[in-house]
């Protein structure tokens, strides 16, 4: 069924819509998901899409976006589509185990799902929701809040498919995931795509997430993301975003953590018209550990805004966030981090870092570190830095005979450098590493094919030392 869904209210459509489609589209849901379902509803009913008058909008405002007349499809377009053969995405010797959405609904050449030897389950969701009813009542909506954010309740009423992987205990998968999560039509074009990733006890998984686009029309992208990571277990995720400047996507990911648990996480953004990342972590088991960290590289009139919430509820626990910018044009970004350190959280290490270079007087930044504490015997710090180039760098570049253009490359590339060195996969880390290389050079446009394209098989080198910079 395809619905034409117009302007004015936009929040009135979209309830009308729930209505018109649940029981027929939704008709395949288990009790429990449709009581979500209607939850959701109803929560969005009371809340609504955000608005610059909330303050954790305040500086990114979706009234365009939310004018605009888009298509929402509730079956998929096309089956059996070879995503292969329509999007070339391709690291050299990384090894992936491939996923695809397409149009907000994973394809694949056969099995929806995928059963591996050792118990892993990986695929679709809208499938996993019907052949593991025990692990969605057990996990499904428990850690995104749909309580306070009208965009995660919508999400959540209307989420039909997207990526399910199921780890169970002790198992470690070799190969890292890789979903590539792409929209191709010619119809402006809202999606709401779900993802469901638990990772039991001793559990261990390196994921990758690519958002591309093909056609570049108006679209809008609310995606939604749980992780339950469990005692002791792993997770090693990456995000990498490359959408058309016509593109709003925003991502909002949840990590549960329980004891003794570690989770790092990198979002990579090289383009994107409006782009919006919510990171929420929930430290809830001692000594467990968080590495959230962050690249945003950004020009013209594109948007960036980064929101992430750490939430230490227990004692013994370590989240360290690094986030960096480099902003061109009249490219605007917002970071906003948030620590909440709970009473009984003592013997807390919490760091937060948050560095932006400006590189032109039209680009802006509006960056929020924030401390709440109430335990007394903590280690805790924010910081954040806004500026240009440093010019002594400069200096020592240019009295080495390189030219101003290739020496603000270098100081750009050093600075990003950090967050890219982070990455612990070799191979990805490699080609995420020219990518930028050619983003500063400006070489690197959305294209028709993935960000992850492969047409050069040549090595990024600097004959510099970097560590004089």
């Amino acid at each position: 069924m395809d619905t034409i869904i117009t302007d004015n209210s936009l929040k009135g459509k979209m309830i009308t819509l729930f209505g018109e489609n649940l029981r027929s589209n939704f008709s395949s849901d288990s009790e429990h998901i449709r009581s979500i379902r209607l939850q959701a509803i109803e929560r969005f009913r009371e809340l609504g899409f955000p608005s610059p008058t909330e303050e954790k909008w305040r500086s990114t405002n979706l009234g365009k976006t939310l004018m605009l007349e888009y298509v929402q499809h509730f079956a998929p377009l096309e089956k059996d589509i070879d995503v292969r053969k329509v999007f070339q995405c391709e690291v050299f010797d990384l090894d992936t185990i491939l996923v695809a959405q397409y149009n907000g609904w994973l394809v694949n050449k056969g099995e929806t799902l995928t059963s591996l030897p050792n118990g892993t389950v990986i695929g679709s969701l809208a499938d996993a929701m019907r052949q593991y009813p025990e692990i969605f009542e057990k996990h499904y909506g428990k850690y995104a809040d749909m309580q306070h954010d009208g965009l995660n309740a919508l999400n959540t009423a209307f989420a039909q498919d997207g990526l399910f992987i199921y780890v169970p205990e002790g198992v470690t998968v070799e190969k890292p995931v890789q979903i590539i999560n792409l929209i191709d039509l010619k119809e402006n074009f809202f999606v709401q795509p779900r993802n469901l990733i638990v990772l039991e006890k001793g559990a261990s998984l390196r994921l990758v997430h690519c958002d591309h686009s093909l056609r570049h029309k108006e679209s809008l992208i609310n995606n939604v993301s749980e992780f339950y990571v469990g005692e002791g277990a792993y997770l090693d995720h990456y995000k990498i975003q490359n959408k058309d400047n016509s593109s709003t996507l925003i991502t909002t990911t949840f990590f549960h953590q329980e004891r003794e648990s570690r989770v790092s996480t990198n979002t990579i953004v090289l383009h994107g018209g409006v782009v919006r990342n919510n990171i929420s972590v929930k430290l809830a088991g001692e000594y467990a550990e968080a590495d959230i960290l962050g690249l945003y590289l950004v020009d013209r009139e594109q948007h960036v805004d980064t929101h992430v919430h750490v939430d230490h509820a227990v004692p013994h626990c370590t989240s360290n966030e690094m986030f960096k910018g480099i902003l061109d044009d009249q490219a605007s970004g917002v970071f906003n981090g948030h620590i909440l350190v709970r009473r009984e959280a003592q013997k807390t290490l919490a760091y937060q870092n948050n560095r932006n270079l400006l590189l032109t007087d039209k680009a802006r930044i509006h960056t929020k570190p924030h401390l709440e504490i109430y335990a007394d015997d903590v280690k805790c710090s924010h910081g954040a830095t806004v500026g240009q180039l440093d010019p002594e760098a400069m200096f020592y570049l240019r009295t080495r005979g390189i030219g101003e253009h290739a020496a603000r490359m270098l100081l750009m590339y050093a600075f990003a450098a950090e967050v890219i060195g982070k990455i612990s996969i070799q191979a990805l880390r490699e080609r995420i590493d020219e990518l930028v290389a050619k983003r500063l050079r400006g070489e690197l446009t959305i294209c028709d094919q993935c960000v992850i394209d492969c047409r050069e098989k040549r090595p990024v080198s600097f004959d510099i030392d970097l560590s004089k910079i």
